[in-house]
């Protein structure tokens, strides 16, 4: 499968993680996607389905720690979700085409598709079809990512036209426990790069110094999440082309 190439404004840039969230501006929120495009950077987007089908712009599969609410997301249709207000804010979970049309093109952003099969499987297809409805007719750059690669295939499927990766990591086993052993090995090799057309990955901070990405550097672009500091910042520049942050404002920006 072909790669569609990264757009430059990816590279070398500082991406928000879940946006700019901090004080009244919950993960993935509208006020925290505001408070990316004033800064200037480009906005990263977890993307969870609705039992509608509708793509929404939150993190976690279960509503608990983000909002007064609790269980699955994926059990509550999206009407639903937009009335549930985030914890520390003042508005309801958005859907990523509300999302979009907040950033409308002023700045990069950057979707992680989260994993909907359990174990990184082919079970998929539904959020994706939300992910791809919501992208219908926007203008703007915009990257597609996942750590599950069936995910990312399915993305290529219905959107051949945008740049995809592979959200990677060294996936050690007590940061994975929802996953098999013989998943984690194999995701930690990367195999999948050809088969879903990947232009880039995006790897662990922590990680970046596997064997396995520095011959994936010499090749495609990596970014890297998450980065919490100016000192990891620069640690990761020696490799990484752009870095996911959060909890700093990154010195280049902040004049």
């Amino acid at each position: 499968m072909t790669p569609v190439p990264l757009p430059p404004s990816f590279l070398r840039g500082h991406v928000a993680h879940r946006a700019l969230h901090g004080p009244g501006r919950p993960e993935n929120s509208r006020a925290a996607i505001r408070a990316a495009i004033d800064l200037g950077v480009a906005v990263e987007l977890d993307v969870q389905r609705s039992s509608d089908g509708v793509a929404m712009a939150f993190h976690d599969y279960v509503l608990d720690r983000l909002t007064p609410a609790k269980g699955a997301i994926f059990l509550n249709e999206a009407a639903s979700l937009g009335s549930t207000p985030l914890s520390g804010g003042d508005e309801g979970i958005p859907t990523l085409a509300e999302a979009l049309a907040e950033v409308a093109g002023r700045v990069p952003v950057l979707i992680e598709v989260k994993d909907q099969d359990g174990d990184m499987g082919p079970n998929v297809g539904p959020l994706e079809d939300g992910v791809a409805a919501a992208l219908d007719g926007y203008a703007g750059d915009v990257a597609l990512m996942s750590f599950n690669p069936n995910s990312v295939a399915a993305m290529a499927e219905r959107r051949p036209d945008l740049p995809r990766g592979l959200t990677t990591s060294a996936f050690r086993a007590e940061n994975w426990p929802e996953l098999t052993a013989a998943t984690r090995d194999r995701l930690r090799a990367v195999p999948d790069l050809e088969r879903v057309g990947a232009a880039f990955v995006s790897h662990e901070v922590g990680a970046l110094d596997m064997p396995r990405i520095a011959e994936i550097a010499a090749r495609l672009p990596v970014l890297c999440w998450t980065v919490r500091s100016e000192a990891q910042e620069r640690e990761a520049r020696r490799i990484a082309a752009g870095v996911t942050f959060e909890g700093y404002v990154p010195q280049a920006l902040s004049a």
